[in-house]
């Protein structure tokens, strides 16, 4: 205890712009995570970050609060690095951030994995539900893509309207840089002239990253997440709902394997999870939900 509290101590918390890039990615690599440098833009670029740095002023450990919409937050990249784990780095900032979030009277959210969701419910999150991460090292079988087509500009709209009714709020400037990351992976499906659902994907540090994918069916994400696997180079990530039993089946009859789960929680008595949860098969991944 005493060697925390001194570490704590001597610790400085600082906060994180641009010109810690160098030091986020040494964190997702230590962490063998799937960011890259423009994740870490995209997500300093509107979001609030806090770190620690050591005496010399390497960045030691890092949380990030994204804030969507006027009621909660999202919060992500809860890092440290291996040789200054268990002195309370992520305990200290997670608290920093949730202090910042009841200020602002938002509620604050995560998508946890198994390390991390012991230490998230002693902080006062609660389950809501979960998804596993698919992995997938060389090229599906076969690709699905009836009724699906690229995204046009005059589907902004429809997709800014479902994707808000599926997440809980606007996340206009996350899709928008998503979509221009890959955008032969940015794809619509259209039924009876009205998008059904929508996909995008990204580069990462380890492999290409699929999601998010909103439908208003199961057949109308099978066809979005096939024609996009299509269209993204192997390696690849897919985060896929368990409320999506078929497409987690599907996938697996693709030849992904399982990497790992992820509970989505949300903090306090109060806590909720927003949005309409049937209609995400696939989130844009842990760190943007």
């Amino acid at each position: 205890m005493e060697n925390t509290e001194h570490a704590q101590h001597n610790a400085s918390v600082v906060g994180l712009s641009e010109r810690d890039l160098a030091g986020c990615l040494a964190l997702s690599r230590s962490a063998n995570w799937n960011q890259n440098e423009a994740d870490w833009r995209l997500m300093l670029g509107f979001g609030r970050g806090w770190g620690i740095a050591a005496a010399d002023g390497t960045l030691v450990a890092s949380t990030l609060a994204l804030p969507y919409g006027a009621d909660f937050a999202w919060l992500a990249m809860v890092l440290v690095l291996p040789e200054y784990r268990r002195k309370g780095y992520a305990s200290r900032l997670l608290r920093a951030a949730l202090a910042e979030m009841h200020r602002q009277r938002r509620v604050a959210l995560l998508d946890a994995t198994p390390a991390g969701h012991a230490v998230y419910v002693q902080e006062g999150f609660r389950d809501f539900w979960g998804f596993k991460r698919f992995a997938l090292r060389s090229g599906i079988s076969e690709a699905g893509r009836e009724g699906v087509r690229a995204l046009e500009p005059e589907d902004w709209e429809s997709v800014f309207s479902l994707d808000a009714i599926a997440f809980g709020a606007s996340r206009e400037t996350v899709l928008r840089d998503l979509s221009a990351r890959q955008p032969q992976a940015a794809l619509v499906a259209e039924r009876g002239g009205q998008i059904a659902g929508f996909v995008l994907a990204r580069e990462g540090r380890e492999a290409a990253q699929v999601g998010p994918l909103v439908a208003r069916d199961a057949d109308t994400a099978r066809q979005l997440l096939g024609a996009a696997l299509a269209r993204v180079s192997s390696p690849v990530y897919v985060d896929i709902a368990d409320h999506a039993a078929a497409l987690q089946s599907w996938a697996l009859s693709q030849g992904f394997a399982i990497q790992r789960p992820f509970t989505r929680m949300a903090h306090g008595p109060q806590g909720y999870a927003p949005g309409d949860a049937a209609l995400v098969f696939c989130p844009a991944g842990p760190e943007l939900g």
